[in-house]
């Protein structure tokens, strides 16, 4: 059973209708379940997509989804922090958040080669995108 990291990407377009990804994140998140794939997060993620959806989708919002959070969290590591200060400074003609190269470094740790995103860094640095 694969596993694959849930990215704020993915979890902002399943909450805001309006987003341009909405649909086609349902469907991808339905494809990973009919797949059995073992769905999960970050604790950086977490924070992450708990500062965006409250930002613009409300506080309200964002409780309702910590709340009802469903998907495992794997923590972060010093090692992985360790690592994605390194990615950062490996890669720095590229723009990639912190939450972005510790989300690489848990996937490097745990032979994760799948995000779920619509963020096309994970391309970049290597990893496939589910639903691609």
């Amino acid at each position: 059973m694969a596993r694959v990291l849930t990215d704020t990407s993915a979890i902002y377009a399943l909450l805001d209708r309006s987003d341009a990804n909405h649909g086609r994140a349902r469907a991808i998140l339905e494809a990973l379940r009919q797949a059995r794939a073992q769905v999960f997060l970050t604790n950086f993620i977490v924070a992450e997509a708990h500062a965006l959806l409250a930002g613009r989708l409300g506080h309200r919002v964002a409780r309702q989804w910590l709340r009802g959070l469903a998907w495992p969290v794997e923590r972060a590591t010093e090692a992985d922090e360790a690592r994605a200060s390194d990615i950062i400074y490996a890669h720095a003609d590229q723009t990639c958040s912190y939450t972005d190269a510790v989300s690489f470094a848990v996937m490097e740790r745990l032979t994760v080669s799948e995000a779920y995103a619509f963020d096309r860094r994970f391309l970049r640095y290597g990893f496939r995108l589910a639903g691609d």
